[in-house]
């Protein structure tokens, strides 16, 4: 009968049991704080997106529309993939250099570097040549790289909310035109928002509650203690990263009304770029060779080690963040798309405001389509107006949360790598050099106490050691 039974119930069970695909759906967007963290966190990573996109919207001409509808594809994507909140942010060097220096790139010339850095990186992740690096890499110098960039982001914050920047010319910031203290894009309003992002979420930690309710049931927590910790869960549920941007968003319409007027519905029609062999030699050289050593380092490696710090027991392939920054690429490039990456600052952002699951980025892609597909190329007249003393308090956060990332380094020798990874890192303005002297640096220590007794001038020193000690006590 028992078999009889189970012969009846077996099948019953494969019936009702999920397809990988849907089980997979359901892991990566269950909430795992509230609605409104994962809406609050989903914004987090705008500080650094919404300058950029800007700059190379209004300087090179690049598609608003494409670049939003492809984003926010890639969000969806990478949400559903990754299962938590991994960012897709611009790749910051191909854009510096499109800007910033003369003559500028085109679309295509952009398109052509972003293609170039894809295809190394998908050629890294499916020969398995990115794992390699990963394993082997010391995690003193990733976390150099990560502190540098960390600091970066926080330095170029605070520029943006002590100074007027102007990104219709350039993604530097400018340190000459001290901003006004009162205004709707003034230091006063700069300095209230920081004030509440500090109140609502403190220093970024989530205080275990259930683990709190079970020690008042047992009766150990006073009044007074469960009075605060009632406070911190209300103000934790605060989702303060959105109520910012939303207020950002509403003062963009108040500092210029006309935007209104300026507002066309309706996406932009989709084509395929003309990219010629010299756009992909000018591309390559310009704007991918820059590029490649930092979306190694930031938008995998120091993605992957942060992911796993964020997230015990769920770091992520080295391989399959990489691959996935090659297809989004080799993909959307094609159609004049932004090149993206996914950056380690932008994750740190998206966690620091609440972000826990792929629902949080989800929630990011779904924003950006709609607005992609509702005003197309006429956005950029909102993101323009958008204050910057605003952007630039997302961002000091999303900074100050990738450096804290370096804090596990507990050995002098580990801070010692860390710490001059970071300064040459920020100093020359390049990763990559500061990557290698972290290597050298750490390569030297180890050299330092290996022990070479096995070499012929040890025995030769440690004989006449011997006889020296023969001599002297006879």
């Amino acid at each position: 009968m028992a078999e009889e039974s189970q012969r009846s119930t077996t099948p019953l069970l494969h019936d009702h049991r999920q397809p990988g695909w849907l089980r997979r759906l359901t892991t990566s967007l269950r909430l795992k704080t509230s609605l409104w963290s994962e809406l609050s966190g989903a914004v987090g990573d705008l500080g650094t997106y919404i300058p950029i996109v800007l700059a190379l919207t209004l300087v090179s001409h690049l598609d608003l529309s494409t670049t939003l509808i492809f984003t926010a594809l890639y969000n969806i994507a990478t949400g559903i993939l990754f299962g938590t909140p991994m960012p897709v942010q611009p790749m910051k060097s191909i854009a510096a250099v499109a800007v910033s220096e003369t003559p500028h790139l085109t679309v295509s010339q952009i398109a052509a570097a972003g293609i170039c850095t894809a295809g190394t990186l998908l050629f890294l992740g499916v020969t398995g040549l990115m794992s390699l690096f990963y394993r082997f890499i010391p995690l003193p110098v990733v976390r150099g790289v990560q502190l540098s960039q960390g600091l970066s982001f926080a330095f170029s914050a605070i520029k943006y909310i002590r100074y007027n920047q102007d990104f219709t010319k350039t993604t530097s910031t400018k340190t000459t035109d001290p901003r006004p203290w009162i205004g709707l894009d003034g230091l006063i309003l700069a300095f209230v928002c920081l004030l509440f992002l500090v109140f609502t979420t403190g220093d970024g930690g989530r205080r275990n509650l259930v683990e709190i309710d079970e020690i008042g049931s047992s009766g150990t927590i006073t009044t007074s203690q469960r009075r605060v910790e009632k406070r911190l869960r209300i103000l934790s549920a605060v989702p303060s990263a959105l109520i910012v941007f939303i207020l950002g968003v509403v003062l963009c319409f108040v500092r210029d009304p006309s935007i209104v007027n300026d507002i066309k519905f309706g996406p932009s029609r989709f084509h395929l770029l003309k990219i010629t062999w010299d756009d992909f030699k000018v591309g390559f050289l310009r704007g991918a060779v820059p590029q490649i050593p930092l979306s190694v380092l930031n938008s995998v490696i120091a993605v992957c080690k942060l992911s796993g710090d964020l997230f015990p027991g769920t770091e992520l392939s080295a391989t399959t963040v990489s691959v996935s920054v090659g297809v989004m690429n080799l993909v959307g490039c094609w159609f004049g798309a932004m090149p993206v990456c996914h950056g380690a600052g932008g994750l740190a952002g998206q966690y620091r405001f609440g972000g826990r699951s792929g629902l949080s980025v989800v929630f990011l892609g779904i924003g950006k389509l709609v607005l992609g597909l509702v005003f197309g190329n006429s956005f950029v007249r909102i993101l323009s107006a958008f204050p910057i003393g605003i952007l630039g308090v997302l961002l000091l956060f999303a900074g100050i949360e990738l450096a804290m990332a370096s804090r596990d380094m507990n050995s002098k020798e580990e801070s010692f790598v860390m710490l001059v990874c970071a300064a040459v890192s920020m100093t020359g303005s390049s990763a990559a050099l500061g990557f290698v002297c972290g290597i050298v640096l750490y390569l030297l220590l180890k050299l330092r106490e290996l022990d070479c007794s096995g070499f012929s001038f040890s025995r030769s020193n440690s004989k006449s050691g011997v006889e020296d000690e023969n001599i002297a006590n006879p």
